[in-house]
């Protein structure tokens, strides 16, 4: 039986996880951008809560690399080089590499179901042009991909990796129409070798597409 203080702390972690995740999507869609301040007052007033469980989303956004706290100045998004990208990359790479083989062979038809989708999506909004619609489905393509991996453990390390790299908007898409035209056509191999259970040709593909990410992402940052 539940007593009524550990009510209270099931209600203030729910809040706690309920701030941090619309945070955090806030700023994977951009809508939060690097150096951005957070006001803990006026984030509660706007989501009905009290301040604390804002104060523990912080904490936990801290913790995951996307905000940082200054003395005298508060809470801001954190803002991420191209060196600091480039780390997250040596990372990133070889685990794209591992989330391929293992989506290869333990994606199931729900996950096979959701990612057609998201790749469906995705081919329609490059028919526009839509950058912005792009860049997050994109985002949804590869996190599907993980999630359906069968291992949990990387997922969260994949997250951790991938929502940091989100502080380095380089807008790369938007230098060239050609480079999504590219990226649907990559994406939809990757998907098709991953469906067909083909475990090396998958794991190969989603490296040397991290690696070609990477490529364009220094290109985008050096001064015209």
């Amino acid at each position: 039986m539940n007593t009524p203080e550990s009510i209270t702390l099931l209600r203030t972690q729910s809040l706690t996880t309920l701030v941090h995740e619309e945070l955090e999507r806030r700023i994977i869609a951009g809508q939060l951008l690097p150096g951005t301040p957070l006001r803990e007052a006026a984030i509660a007033t706007e989501m009905g809560i009290s301040r604390g469980p804002v104060r523990e989303a912080f904490r936990m956004l801290e913790e995951r690399g996307l905000v940082m706290f200054e003395k005298n100045c508060g809470v801001r998004i954190r803002r991420l080089d191209l060196a600091q990208a480039q780390h997250i990359y040596q990372v990133r790479i070889p685990l794209e590499e591992l989330i391929g083989m293992l989506a290869a062979q333990n994606l199931a038809q729900e996950g096979a179901m959701l990612i057609r989708q998201a790749l469906e999506q995705m081919a329609a909004t490059v028919e526009r042009q839509d950058v912005a619609a792009y860049t997050a489905l994109n985002f949804q393509f590869h996190d599907l991909l993980a999630r359906y991996t069968g291992n949990p453990s990387l997922y969260d390390t994949y997250r951790r990796l991938v929502v940091q790299l989100e502080l380095f908007r380089s807008y790369t898409f938007k230098l060239n129409p050609e480079t999504i035209n590219l990226s649907l056509r990559e994406h939809a191999e990757i998907f098709a070798a991953i469906v067909s259970r083909d475990s090396a040709r998958s794991g190969a593909l989603l490296r040397r597409h991290a690696q070609d990410s990477l490529t364009r992402l220094h290109k985008a940052s050096l001064p015209s």
